[in-house]
């Protein structure tokens, strides 16, 4: 029997254990799109969803305004995903929708979702955002039940899995109470992995009010590692006052540069920031977490926190994590960063011992990697990147990372639309991952040991 913490974090540690030590022994880190690298070239798909390797399938599993086993439809824009484990055969996929309170209004409620909802409309209507549960049997390769698990928010883009077998929910919107809405939004909630049936959603107000997009777990510690999708965005953490119950408060932190404060890793107008040099971090207090004027980047940064540049997807690895910067670079086509805790993180003691921040990828073309999104970690120890393009044509992949920096294409978008939400299943066979509008969740099985490097 394998356990639920085993699978969410037993993969992720194997895979990312030889990335780790390869990084540590390479000075590389350069991109190179001509590297006969990856899974070899992409086939047109007959069905016009997405272009895969010779070898790799993938099956629909849920579509947008499927009756759900709740009786309500599929909600549009599916966005981050996280894959959890229920028993040998089944697995727990809970998934984002980033729906702001203009894109739809759900008609099919009653007083119980109403009750559980965390914000709606004057006229009672619960706001559209949250998420949606898909259990389901990767042995028999079928969706087996599809709820919605959480209601009332707004543009829940990212979030992240716990060690304790949860999903943390990030709302991308600092939208205030007014005429229409009730309550602020920019809050990060929590969706037990277990639960058959919609929860209450309440914000974890300890771990601030911003423009939320991502987290992570450190697993020995619990501390929780958050992005935030603005230009000039900082990297916060989130220290609980107890392991495994958030709601129970902590303190928020902001990621400065030691000797450097208000370090800039942006690259935009001068390299300040090389590949693979490891640059000493400190955290900084940040007061008032609930920012009713919306400045905690502001504030965080005049005490000396370190600039990025629209810090999207994170992702836990080995005894490190790993993040998007989307418009990140000289040529502003995205970077990756690389963080190392501490050995004594989150004490009085790491300042002997400082975690340490690095510049893992930066992108020079647009066929190295166009704005990377969410990511995670295929079986194999690359990097999974759903790219999230801001153009006419839009042409976004789903792209490798290997250990040294370089990137592949894994998959090509055949539709206008982001891929998002990538994880996979416990036994590393398929892989999970959301296309945005109209909502297609894939499960994506191939020969991933079969690569090319």
């Amino acid at each position: 029997m394998i356990s639920r913490r085993r699978f969410n974090q037993g993969i992720v540690t194997l895979a990312f254990t030889g990335l780790s030590r390869y990084l540590l022994a390479s000075p590389s880190g350069i991109t190179n799109h001509s590297s006969p690298l990856g899974y070899g070239k992409l086939l047109n798909d007959p069905n016009g969803l997405i272009d895969l390797p010779a070898g790799f399938s993938y099956k629909v599993i849920s579509s947008l305004n499927e009756k759900m086993t709740d009786g309500l439809p599929v909600p549009d824009r599916a966005d981050g995903m996280g894959c959890f484990y229920l028993d040998d055969e089944r697995v727990t996929l809970i998934r984002n929708h980033e729906l702001s309170p203009q894109d739809q209004i759900n008609k099919s409620v009653n007083k119980k979702i109403l009750n559980l909802a965390y914000d709606r409309f004057q006229n009672a209507y619960p706001l559209p955002g949250g998420t949606s549960n898909i259990i389901y049997n990767h042995k028999l390769q079928q969706t087996e039940h599809q709820f919605m698990s959480l209601i009332g928010t707004i543009r829940n883009c990212s979030g992240g899995i716990t060690p304790w077998g949860t999903w943390l929910t990030c709302e991308e919107s600092t939208v205030k109470q007014d005429n229409q809405l009730s309550k602020d939004h920019g809050y990060v909630f929590e969706i037990p992995a277990n639960a058959t049936s919609m929860v209450k959603a309440i914000p974890i107000i300890a771990m601030g009010r911003f423009n939320h997009e991502a987290a992570c777990v450190d697993p020995r510690t619990g501390i929780v590692y958050m992005t935030e999708d603005r230009d000039d965005s900082l990297l916060y953490r989130f220290i609980p006052k107890v392991k495994g119950r958030l709601h129970q408060g902590g303190h928020l932190q902001a990621l400065a540069i030691s000797q450097k404060p208000k370090f800039d890793t942006r690259n935009w107008n001068e390299t300040s920031m090389s590949l693979n040099v490891e640059m000493e971090a400190h955290w900084i207090d940040l007061d008032n977490p609930q920012s009713p004027e919306d400045d905690l980047r502001f504030r965080g940064h005049k005490a000396g926190a370190a600039l990025f540049a629209r810090g999207e997807g994170i992702h836990w690895g080995n005894s490190e994590f790993y993040f998007c910067c989307t418009s990140g670079g000289a040529k502003k086509l995205g970077q990756i960063m690389r963080y190392i805790p501490s050995l004594s993180e989150g004490s009085s003691l790491e300042r002997n011992t400082p975690g340490k921040l690095s510049l893992f990828v930066e992108s020079e073309n647009k066929q190295s990697l166009n704005f990377g999104d969410n990511l995670t970690v295929a079986p194999n120890g690359h990097l999974i990147v759903c790219e999230d393009q801001y153009t006419d044509q839009v042409d976004n992949h789903l792209k490798g990372v290997t250990q040294n920096g370089q990137t592949y294409d894994f998959a090509r978008i055949k539709l206008q639309t982001e891929p998002a939400g990538a994880c996979f299943s416990p036994d590393g066979n398929t892989m999970f991952v959301n296309l945005y509008s109209p909502t297609t969740t894939l499960a994506i099985t191939g020969p991933w040991d079969k690569l090319n490097q």
